[in-house]
């Protein structure tokens, strides 16, 4: 036996012990391998060049939103709905979280579908799927049109980064396993038998986006303009602020002028001011893609199913929660990084109102509040025209954790929609009817928790600190 064979045997065995399928199993030995020749992942800024200008889904015609109607009946619409929300101490599908006017995203994603009449897919990881479907049980008018309302993706084993060996974490077993990234997505659809479904049903299209981006919804123009010029792949992309520096961005590769997607873990650490310069590098993925299924099945059945996307090596502690555990190795690939694979695949650049995740109770404070508005189609959109919302940031010792949040914002969270950035440093509690305007930072350094009394109004560059 080879060093290859002698040293993925085990990561294998364990991938075959918890039932995962032959294909994922070869996929990640097709990244192990690249990990064992030595490939780090980085993609170095000598073989890139920026993108200087794209297609605008603000400037599509009419003729676009014709042709984007009249394709919605082959078109499907796929969540990932993996993510558990850890980082803010959810122990449930981050989907499930009450977002906007007493709804989750789960609720506000089935309106969104049932309003767009076309199927909804989730993405489910193994400890996401049961709550998930159980939600979408109270919309028994969502049939899916007889096609399945999830699929799982994979798991794989962490990695001792000094040995290569599976890990083991007897305190915690669940630690001992990751999702393999959002790249995941294309062997997924095959090892499910979901791919072959949706063609075997006439379904042509996909709209993929993640389920906590409530401006993904599925656009018919933008739907239109991808059947009109007949492209296998595309992503959308918006302007990078400097609130995106640290986001992957779209580049091209200098060899071959082909486009690529670079997120931060692939880009050497000597390199991260020119990762982060929103000047040259002006877009960055959204994950939202478009995908053509006719030419997703063509593409995997001609690699074998091994559709080779760029390696992300994350190098992370083994509890995610604790920065001092095991250093380990997780062996991820981005599903965006398929823009470097298929031929004539494309980016479009779109508003930035389609554009509304939450990764964080930052986030989440700008969602809940009337900086964002639920339309009566149950799109979220922003209020501003300038097309950007509040930048928030909340002092991770107090606010981190959801139910630390909730605690805070006890009667409903501020009014934000005249605020420019809210900087909260400190134990600071709100009161019913605050409004912020302009650029306000809070500060309570005191050692006593703080309540803002109800009705006020904080305005315009003022640091308000409190003692």
């Amino acid at each position: 036996m080879g060093d290859y064979d002698v040293k993925f045997a085990p990561l294998a065995e364990r991938m075959r012990q918890a039932g995962m399928p032959q294909l994922a199993i070869e996929t990640l030995g097709l990244y192990f391998s690249r990990l064992l020749a030595g490939e780090s992942g980085e993609i170095a800024e000598s073989e890139l060049e920026p993108v200087t200008g794209l297609p605008d889904a603000e400037q599509l015609d009419d003729e676009c939103a014709v042709i984007g109607r009249q394709a919605l009946s082959k078109t499907v619409l796929i969540k990932l709905n993996g993510g558990l929300g850890t980082s803010m101490g959810l122990e449930r599908a981050k989907s499930l979280l009450v977002v906007k006017e007493g709804l989750t995203f789960l609720d506000i994603i089935a309106r969104q579908t049932l309003a767009a009449k076309v199927p909804l897919l989730l993405m489910n990881s193994f400890t996401t799927s049961k709550d998930s479907l159980a939600l979408l049980d109270n919309y028994p008018e969502l049939t899916n049109f007889g096609l399945p309302r999830d699929f799982l993706q994979h798991k794989i084993p962490k990695i001792y980064r000094k040995t290569l060996l599976p890990v083991t974490y007897p305190a915690a077993s669940e630690l001992e396993w990751c999702p393999p990234g959002h790249g995941d997505l294309y062997p997924a659809l095959v090892t499910s038998g979901v791919l072959e479904a949706l063609r075997s049903a006439g379904y042509r299209y996909a709209f993929v986006s993640n389920a906590d981006n409530l401006g993904a919804v599925l656009d018919p123009t933008i739907l239109g303009y991808f059947v009109r010029e007949q492209l296998p792949f595309m992503m959308e992309v918006a302007d990078r602020t400097k609130a995106d520096r640290k986001g992957g961005h779209l580049a091209r590769r200098r060899s071959n002028g082909g486009l690529l997607l670079r997120e931060a873990a692939q880009c050497p650490i000597s390199e991260q001011n020119a990762f982060q310069d929103i000047e040259r590098y002006r877009y960055f993925n959204t994950n939202s893609l478009w995908l053509d299924l006719v030419a997703l099945e063509k593409k995997m059945a001609d690699c074998s199913n091994l559709l080779e996307l760029p390696l992300i090596c994350n190098r992370k502690p083994v509890d995610p929660r604790d920065p001092d555990s095991t250093p380990v190795l997780q062996l991820e690939t981005a599903m965006g990084a398929a823009i470097g694979v298929f031929a004539k695949a494309q980016a479009l650049r779109v508003p930035r109102r389609r554009f509304a995740p939450v990764k964080t109770t930052d986030d989440l404070l700008a969602v809940r509040s009337d900086a964002y508005l639920l339309k009566e189609d149950y799109t979220v959109t922003l209020v501003s025209d300038a097309g950007k919302g509040p930048v928030v940031s909340l002092d991770p010792l107090f606010y981190r954790l959801v139910d630390d949040f909730e605690q805070h914002f006890p009667v409903g969270v501020p009014s934000l929609v005249e605020c420019e950035s809210l900087q909260v440093k400190g134990d600071i509690t709100f009161s019913r009817r605050i409004s912020i305007k302009g650029r306000v930072k809070l500060a309570n350094d005191g050692l006593q928790s703080l309540i803002l009394p109800a009705g006020l109004t904080i305005s315009a560059d003022v640091k308000k600190e409190f003692v």
